[in-house]
């Protein structure tokens, strides 16, 4: 650990690598492998949960290039707040870095919850009929943010491991399904026409964006990578390819194995899909990568969230108490034990659907936003005015469909949680409301430019 010199001011350290930048945007989403998204075939069957699934993924394959290209270039921690701050200003900063904080906490919540009722089941079949998911959920939640406290390196070493094993563990079943038969895959009897037609397919969009939600994550290690123009193109659009191909494999194995129908109500499909293939070593090395992938996602949401949180209260968009680096550990100790008691209040007193909803949706909104901004990026500062780590390609092509498929999302949210749509859509407009009349003030205003940058064309 680095020895502080007397007046030295305390920041964060640059330890990390691409493997890294890999570890936490996979591992916070590989878990909608495991479950989620398979409530995308009830809302319109296998064939539109598959459509719903590369839908989402080149949605997010948008979010991946242009995350690429901006974070590389306003290497700051914070992601699509700092970029937001840079390149629109501070009320469009201040909403990004709330969408930000809710979104990643909400995920962490829902990962906390599903994680204690995984363990509460185990503890069932074992023959511990009075064990409860409550005391699971708060020793998931403490444990991690003590893990976060104590060093990114760790943090992010220990979420590698998870994430490559919850990996592997897809990999393995889908070659012992042996994919290239028929004798264990009866797609041909399970796989069916569109049930529900094409607005089916729309409604899935909801929740086949559960294999993704979260690989913009890999901006929050921006102030924290060796080489920002290197790591973060690099394990971002890795970590796409990745889940790209996990979700194709674990849709491809599920389908196969169980009528959409059965599918649809399945908890853990992953895991039902190993006990369906008859292996106790499937139906083991299945429930640790579920495990595992849980841990990884809510370890992974806890990172995000407090270097947002510390990024806006560096800046004083909220209290500057968040702001403050541990000065052994290097981390943003406050930020990170700040949003403990949040997460623990959403997992014992909100549904896990409204969690997700809630997630899902603040995720969406930040992705809006990103459409709009690498245009305005690009018009600011273009190509040769500044170095870019990434030029993301065939631009503005990206952000023209980042935009129709995130109003294609909305649409897909609204047929099902409609009043929830209304319901945060409300909360943000109010938080608006109070940071530009009680909060704004407080700013740093000269200091929004941090960037070593030529003003830019318009300014």
């Amino acid at each position: 650990m680095k020895k502080l010199v007397p007046g030295e001011k305390v920041s964060l350290l640059r330890i990390l690598g691409p493997s890294h930048v890999w570890a936490l945007g996979v591992g916070i989403v590989l878990v909608g492998n495991y479950m989620g998204w398979n409530y995308s075939v009830g809302k319109g069957g296998a064939l539109a949960a598959l459509l719903a699934c590369w839908m989402a993924g080149l949605l997010y394959s948008c979010v991946a290039i242009i995350d690429a290209e901006v974070t590389s270039s306003i290497a700051a921690a914070g992601g699509q707040y700092s970029q937001a701050k840079h390149i629109v200003g501070p009320a469009m900063a201040f909403n990004s870095g709330l969408y930000l904080v809710f979104s990643y906490t909400m995920l962490e919540a829902a990962n906390a919850m599903t994680l204690g009722q995984l363990l509460k089941t185990a503890g069932i079949l074992a023959g511990y009929q009075d064990c409860s998911a409550e005391p699971f959920v708060a020793l998931t939640i403490l444990s991690l943010a003590w893990l976060n406290y104590r060093g990114v390196y760790l943090t992010l070493a220990f979420n590698l491991v998870l994430t490559a094993f919850s990996f592997l563990a897809i990999v393995v079943l889908f070659i012992v399904a042996r994919p290239w038969s028929d004798e264990i895959l009866k797609h041909d009897q399970f796989l069916t026409e569109l049930p529900y037609g094409w607005l089916g397919v729309v409604a899935a969009m909801h929740f086949g964006l559960w294999y993704y939600l979260g690989i913009e994550g890999t901006c929050q290690a921006a102030e924290e990578v060796r080489s920002p123009a290197r790591a973060l193109p690099l394990g971002t659009l890795i970590g796409i390819l990745t889940l790209l191909l996990a979700a194709t494999m674990t849709w491809y194995v599920c389908v196969g194995l169980m009528p959409w129908q059965y599918l649809a109500a399945s908890t853990a499909p992953l895991f039902d899909a190993a006990r369906l293939m008859n292996s106790n070593i499937l139906v083991a090395l299945m429930f640790v990568g579920t495990v595992f992938a849980v841990v990884a996602s809510a370890n992974g949401c806890i990172n995000d969230a407090s270097r947002v949180c510390f990024a806006m209260g560096r800046d004083r968009y909220i209290s500057e108490w968040l702001g403050a680096v541990h000065p052994r550990y290097r981390t943003p100790n406050r930020a990170i034990v700040a949003l403990v008691p949040v997460a623990l209040a959403f997992s014992y007193f909100a549904r896990l659907d409204e969690v997700i909803t809630f997630s899902i949706l603040s995720g969406l909104l930040s992705y809006t936003y990103m459409g709009f901004s690498i245009v305005m990026f690009r018009r600011q500062w273009p190509l040769g005015s500044i170095d870019r780590g990434y030029v993301s390609p065939l631009h503005p092509l990206p952000a023209v469909l980042l935009l129709i498929l995130c109003a294609v999302a909305y649409f897909s949210v609204f047929l099902g949680y409609g009043v929830e749509l209304t319901l945060v859509i409300a909360f943000y407009t109010v938080a608006t409301l109070w940071f530009h009349f009680r909060r704004y003030k407080y700013v740093r205003r000269g200091q929004q430019f941090s960037m070593p940058w030529p003003k830019p064309i318009g300014f």
